[in-house]
């Protein structure tokens, strides 16, 4: 049995023992009923109208908690985004460090070779007795000839010391460099990674506390609804009592007045009895002056208008089809913060880290890794990545992907579905949902399409 079902047997159930209570029996319809007292139906009018002020009330609670829950949600997103795109940037700068580290090892081993002949040099120099070997190996040589080679072996190697302890210098210099611009840059992603990592959880914990909010002022709508329900069937007893109770006094007053008094029949008929009598009441005829009522068709509500604007080319109907396919094998799969990719579904992050499904990105992420498209891993991402294939919003086709912004930028990113056609797209939506089929929509953060498959 349905929840709404059981609302209103309950309503229904509270309406009758109202009833009871007031001396009116169901079923009973040739007993006199019970008018209700005016004090009667003024309270229960006063409790309705207290009912509908504490569902008024509610309501508008409830419409404030869902819009700061999805505020929450899309800064969520776009902290997340952030918290990725700087980590990220810290693991390539340790990269980066440890690619200079390794050439600074490089060329100090170089170096270290360097100063062995150099102290080689020195020490041929100190054993010959003096300070140019040079010459002290030409002096022995053994012929003009020999004399001749090892000067120009000396010149040539002596040239070859300087150039190499130049270029050990320079290499050194170099690495140095690298090696400071490493680790300021690892200094600064790690930096920005804590932020990262604080605006996340700030983030996580305004979108835990607003859907708690939600669900708990949701309840509360729903308990006030009920007790509304009730109010509103208590007072609509009493007033059908009432209105049963006129309807009898008014159908006894009019059978009294209706019994003939007897009196010497009338020997003739005036004339003019036979005109009067079929005008005086009765059903309308046919052909007079009622009319059936014309029920008039809605009028069907506007589109809104979507932005326009795009250069993409055709799409590959194979990859969008492809991609469109392994979307629709996900339908019913829940939404999951942080969750799936690439690879297929996973587990999210926190407050999801128990639930196996997708957010937004990553389940366009998959659907066209199955075309064997990469096109990014977070929406800000699939957007930058294929930003030259822009699609008007009027030219959609199958395949496309549609984004929604809090700005003007496309680093205020936080929402990505995928287009099938028919005014229809594929969609992990939010917390409490799963991956289904909606309705194309537009509005003020409309973003943008892409067509990835061009």
């Amino acid at each position: 049995m349905s929840a709404s079902r059981r609302l209103a047997m309950r309503a229904g159930g509270l309406a009758v023992a109202a009833v009871l209570a007031i001396g009116i029996a169901p079923g009973t319809a040739a007993a006199a009923p019970t008018n209700p007292s005016d004090s009667q139906i003024a309270g229960a009018q006063s409790a309705r109208d207290q009912a509908a002020a504490a569902v008024g009330a509610i309501s508008a609670q409830l419409a404030a908690a869902q819009a700061s829950a999805d505020a929450a949600h899309q800064q969520a997103q776009i902290a997340l985004q952030d918290y990725e795109d700087k980590q990220a940037a810290a693991e390539q700068a340790q990269a980066d460090s440890t690619a200079a580290v390794a050439a600074s090892d490089a060329a100090d081993a170089a170096r270290d070779q360097g100063q062995d002949a150099v102290d080689e040099f020195a020490r041929s120099s100190y054993m010959g007795g003096t300070t140019s070997p040079g010459f002290a190996s030409l002096i022995t040589s053994g012929s003009p000839s020999e004399f001749i080679e090892r000067a120009a072996l000396l010149e040539a190697a002596g040239a070859g010391r300087s150039d190499v302890l130049t270029e050990l210098t320079v290499l050194q210099g170099q690495a140095e460099d690298a090696e400071t611009q490493a680790a300021g840059a690892l200094a600064t992603a790690t930096t920005l990674q804590a932020e990262a990592e604080q605006s996340l959880a700030s983030a996580q914990s305004q979108e835990s506390s607003a859907r708690a909010q939600a669900d708990t002022i949701s309840a509360q709508s729903a308990d006030l609804q009920a007790q509304l329900t009730s109010a509103q069937q208590t007072l609509y007893g009493l007033q059908g009592a009432r209105e049963a109770a006129r309807q009898q006094a008014a159908a006894a007053a009019a059978a009294a007045a209706a019994v003939p008094t007897r009196r010497a029949p009338v020997a003739t008929i005036p004339s003019s009895s036979s005109s009067s009598g079929s005008s005086s009441g009765g059903a309308p005829s046919s052909g007079g002056g009622s009319s059936t009522p014309v029920a008039t068709a809605p009028t069907a509500p506007t589109a809104p208008t979507a932005p326009t604007g795009g250069s993409a080319g055709a799409p590959s109907a194979s990859a969008a089809a492809t991609a469109i396919s392994a979307a629709r094998s996900q339908i019913g799969l829940p939404y999951s913060w942080g969750g799936g990719g690439a690879n297929g579904p996973s587990y999210g992050i926190t407050p999801d880290t128990s639930i196996y499904g997708f957010d937004c990105s990553g389940l366009t992420e998959y659907a066209y890794a199955r075309a064997g498209i990469r096109i990014g891993g977070t929406s800000r991402d699939q957007w930058w990545n294929n930003r030259n294939k822009q699609v008007d919003a009027g030219g959609l086709q199958p395949g496309d992907l549609v984004f929604w912004a809090s700005g003007s930028s496309y680093t205020s990113i936080y929402h990505v579905a995928l287009y099938i056609g028919g005014n229809q797209m594929i969609e992990a939506a939010t917390s409490g949902t799963d991956v289904r089929v909606s309705s194309m929509r537009y509005g003020s953060d409309y973003y943008g399409a892409l067509r990835p498959s061009a």
